[in-house]
């Protein structure tokens, strides 16, 4: 029996993850007068902001920066993209969310988030579901995906067994992520791929919830 959901945010609940590359691609462009290959925003998914930029810079060929002029331009984007979601509300939930949600609780089955954003908790606030979550994990207290870390958080949070975990996400770091945590993996992709999933859907709406109460 599953006992615990930990969801991603970016690209899972709501569709944040387009502006965090938006941002980026602003930043980039306005230090280096350089385009960011679109094809790269998929390796930028479900790591953490410093993790990304390097990516960011390998695809540019600018990894030869200074670290004080990383963090700035990890600063500046970070409050562009804060800028970008400030009129983010409950209305941005992708469909499905709720009823989820409100699944989850109707089978006493804890909800945990697990995003890698340090502006995780800024971000269910304007989506108005920050007290749907029984614990935000925080991601400066652990290490990155695809490092197992964030996942185990929440399950030792609880006491549970990773075999008693489901998480959900929409990157593959985050799905090597929760396999290395030992729990079951859902991936969220409706274009693109994922590999090594459990079980695939193409959005949060179309998740089988059997697979919570089944298991």
């Amino acid at each position: 029996m599953i006992k615990l959901v930990i969801f991603d945010l970016d690209g899972v609940l709501a569709s944040t993850s387009v502006e965090h590359f938006a941002a980026w691609k602003q930043i980039i462009k306005k230090h280096f007068n350089v385009d960011v290959k679109n094809e790269v925003e998929e390796s930028t998914k479900g790591v953490s902001r410093m993790d990304s930029l390097e990516r960011i810079l390998e695809s540019i060929h600018r990894q030869d920066i200074s670290q004080e002029s990383k963090l700035m331009i990890a600063r500046q984007k970070n409050e562009l993209y804060v800028e970008m979601i400030s009129h983010y509300n409950d209305t941005d939930l992708f469909d499905g969310v709720w009823e989820l949600f409100r699944y989850l609780n109707e089978h006493d089955i804890k909800i945990a988030l697990g995003s890698a954003s340090k502006n995780a908790t800024c971000i269910v606030e304007c989506l108005e579901i920050i007290d749907v979550f029984d614990y935000i994990v925080d991601p400066s207290k652990n290490r990155g995906k695809p490092n197992p870390d964030i996942f185990l958080d929440a399950c030792n949070h609880f006491g549970f067994q990773p075999s008693e975990c489901v998480g959900v996400e929409d990157a593959q770091a985050g799905i090597d992520a929760i396999n290395s945590a030992g729990m079951l993996s859902i991936g969220i992709v409706k274009e693109g791929d994922l590999s090594n999933c459990d079980y695939t859907f193409d959005e949060v709406k179309d998740i089988d919830y059997s697979i919570f109460t089944t298991k």
